[in-house]
């Protein structure tokens, strides 16, 4: 594959080429010339397009497929396709899948399904078997068949002895334990963010202090162990803070956010549309303010879409019946880019994320490997039903106003455009 591409602005603060609009060309997966202005003499494929930008690959660290067991929700295929049109050319895949992947099979199954496309899969093992806190999963020998990080999806360790042995045993291969930020103790079965709208509403809450309780619990434990913690949707200005004074005093930790929780409050709730029911719950907009400054200061490390695609059968119903979760591979930078700056929005899509989950980077220069995001900053558009590309539609940008076009992906030596 030979590829020019044309006044592209570079947006990757490792390149010597950042900020700057460059012609780029890429021969057989590499990135071979980059210059003001590269001819094109022998009739090659030129991508010229609006206000073109283009940044190292954006990889989302909490994506669930489904496949196998929950293929009608979305399969392996279509869901790396969809991430490709998305501007991702790597994916983090969730371990909620049936049977659960607590075992080196199930991970050789899903990375042999996800061979030959544009956008890398990395699978995430489940932290415990069956996700019932009771026996650590086959850790060491998941990693050992392409599972990067270990964790029980959208179900906290309730067994603080358990994340006690997990955080030491994993020391012994540089594994990373995630742990989801929430006490089933208080959240029991709430539904929303515990807060004047709930109680306006008639929806059960689950409290802030439900995340925040979890969250110090594990924080106590990794300083008592050592190891490498990973606290993926935090949601609370009070998750924010713990993990800060966690982080200096040097605590191994690292958290996420998902996209939602940096654009949208809990006041999307009054027309009890079940898209908005997601886990952890939308919260107050002194919560998201403080998100958003976590983002900015550095203390949360990466962004997430936390795409969760749920059936109809399962999501359009009543909001108390109705399961958790959004798909939003394919709103994530629409929905944020008028909120956070570019260059921090991809920071935390690409750099940051990286380096936590230990995958491998290529700047924009000559002889890297070119993976690359190509997308365009600036253009509005409303987020329809015609632009989700994922199986399940469950989406909770649905008709708002996004800012922020993705044209696609140049990713092993495959154009998605």
């Amino acid at each position: 594959m030979i590829l020019l591409l044309k006044s592209a602005t570079i947006i990757d603060k490792t390149s010597p080429f950042h900020q700057q609009i460059k012609d780029v060309l890429i021969e057989n997966g590499k990135i071979t010339k980059i210059s003001d202005t590269i001819e094109n003499t022998n009739n090659i494929k030129e991508i010229n397009l609006k206000n073109l930008h283009i940044s190292q690959g954006w990889f989302d660290t909490s994506v669930c497929f489904g496949e196998p067991g929950y293929e009608e929700r979305e399969t392996i295929e279509n869901g790396l396709n969809t991430a490709a049109k998305s501007g991702f050319t790597a994916v983090a895949v969730n371990s909620n899948t049936f049977p659960i992947a607590d075992n080196k099979a199930t991970i050789q199954y899903i990375k042999n399904k996800s061979y030959g496309f544009a956008t890398d899969l990395y699978p995430f093992g489940a932290l415990t078997k069956g996700y019932e806190s009771k026996d650590i999963a086959e850790l060491f020998d998941m990693k050992n068949y392409g599972a990067i990080a270990f964790g029980d999806y959208k179900k906290p360790i309730s067994n603080a002895n358990l994340m006690k042995i997990a955080l030491q045993y994993t020391q012994n291969f540089d594994g990373l334990v995630m742990s989801f930020p929430q006490d089933n103790s208080i959240a029991q079965n709430g539904l929303v963010n515990e807060e004047e709208n709930s109680t306006k509403l008639g929806l059960k809450g689950i409290p802030a202090l439900a995340e925040e309780m979890q969250i110090a619990r594990d924080l106590f434990i990794l300083e008592y162990t050592g190891g490498k913690l990973h606290i993926p949707t935090i949601s609370t200005a009070k998750s924010v803070n713990l993990i800060k004074e966690a982080k200096k005093k040097g605590l191994n930790v690292s958290c996420s956010v998902a996209a939602h929780h940096l654009a949208l409050t809990d006041s999307e709730l009054k027309e009890f549309n079940s898209n908005t029911k997601v886990l952890p719950p939308l919260r107050t907009e002194r919560d998201t303010e403080a998100l958003i400054n976590g983002v900015n200061e550095g203390v949360i490390d990466m962004i997430t879409s936390d795409h969760n695609p749920i059936d109809i059968e399962h999501k359009k119903v009543e909001y108390r019946n109705a399961k958790f979760g959004t798909i939003g591979l394919e709103s994530l930078f629409g929905a944020l880019n008028n909120i956070l700056d570019t260059e921090v929005l991809i920071d935390c899509l690409t750099t940051k994320p990286k380096q936590v989950f230990n995958i491998e980077s290529s700047s924009i220069q000559e002889g890297e490997l070119a993976n690359l995001t190509l997308f365009n900053p600036e253009e509005a558009f409303t987020f329809t039903e015609d632009a989700i590309l994922s199986t399940s539609k469950n989406a909770i940008f649905l008709n708002k106003k996004l800012n922020g076009k993705v044209y696609g992906i140049i990713s092993n030596n495959k154009a998605v455009l």
